[in-house]
């Protein structure tokens, strides 16, 4: 592939507490606006506590989920008096980081996220952008204490609906696992090593270092499975299975068994091999997902460096 440059990347926001019981976000960005970090060489920081009040209630949201809030249409919504705390913050980060889609938007937008999965360390993304996966690649060889794997989902700009979308180019990071409202040193050391990976790079990437090619794996969600469910009451029947269960980014192959039954029978998988991910995340039992199946994809990267005329 042709060599590709592209201009400096001058500005990124390192964002945490968008879900408010989240807490390696919540605590990575208070110990960096402790510490003042908000310039790193070439590269200008500001770090956002994103979600305020729900950090401040330890809970994911208060009115709905801001990570859900931040779609074109969502984002130019009329603001009244009834209006959920959450697409009114969603409206405030997007003039604070944005406007999405805009030229005076951050140049990499990076937030923080926890998953009680079983997911290592993941970098979750929206386009096929050379920048985001060279990021990828070099946090992935950089980092051997949790496994760093990839997530690009397949949605069109205008329907982009989580923080990240705001800036140019952006990914949330997804590590687990870790329980709602607990900071686990691990997860959050691997938090932190990401993070000051991703300043390392565009530190480097702004001095004129050239990025070799190569090529990355990642995984497309293609399919959701929800939980069994009694068809009268639409309560939950069965739990995810003993051999699923912590098995994220695992090939599911037909005939694996997924779910165990309250009254002790075994659901297998139909169709093709797939691999699961976030399975049995706590937060998406109200969403009606028991776990995402994807597709693994391998993408061939150019050789990038900074645009210099």
């Amino acid at each position: 592939m042709e060599h590709v440059t592209f201009p400096p990347l001058l500005r990124v926001a390192i964002c945490g507490g968008t879900h408010g019981n989240e807490m390696s976000g919540v605590y990575m960005v208070r110990e960096m606006q402790r510490q003042k970090a908000d310039q790193a060489g070439s590269v200008s920081i500001t770090t956002v506590l994103t979600n305020p009040r729900a950090v401040d209630a330890c809970r994911r949201y208060v009115d709905t989920d801001l990570n859900r809030c931040f779609t074109d249409a969502l984002l130019s919504t009329s603001i009244t008096d009834s209006t959920a705390y959450e697409l009114r913050r969603a409206q405030e980060l997007n003039n604070q980081l944005g406007p999405k889609g805009s030229e005076k938007a951050v140049d990499l937008l990076c937030d923080i996220h926890n998953t009680t999965a079983n997911m290592g360390l993941c970098l979750i993304f929206y386009s096929i952008d050379w920048v985001t996966l060279h990021i990828y690649k070099y946090i992935q060889s950089k980092i051997t204490s949790i496994p760093v794997r990839a997530i690009q989902l397949d949605i069109p700009p205008s329907e982009a609906y989580s923080l990240e979308a705001v800036g140019k180019r952006g990914f949330a990071i997804e590590v687990g696992p870790q329980p709602n409202g607990v900071v686990r040193a691990d997860i959050f050391n691997a938090v932190k090593e990401a993070v000051d990976l991703t300043i390392e790079w565009l530190q480097g990437f702004n001095s004129g270092c050239t990025f070799e090619g190569g090529k990355v794996e990642a995984y497309t969600p293609v399919k959701i499975i929800d939980y069994p469910r009694d068809p009268t009451t639409s309560e939950i029947t069965a739990a995810i299975h003993p051999q699923l269960q912590d098995n994220d980014f695992k090939p599911l192959t037909p005939g694996d068994p997924i779910f165990l039954s309250f009254s002790g029978d075994t659901v297998k998988h139909e169709g093709e091999e797939l691999y699961p991910v976030f399975v049995n995340e706590c937060a998406y039992y109200e969403k009606k997902i028991a776990f995402h199946l994807s597709k693994k994809i391998t993408l061939t990267l150019p050789s990038i460096s900074v645009k210099t005329d």
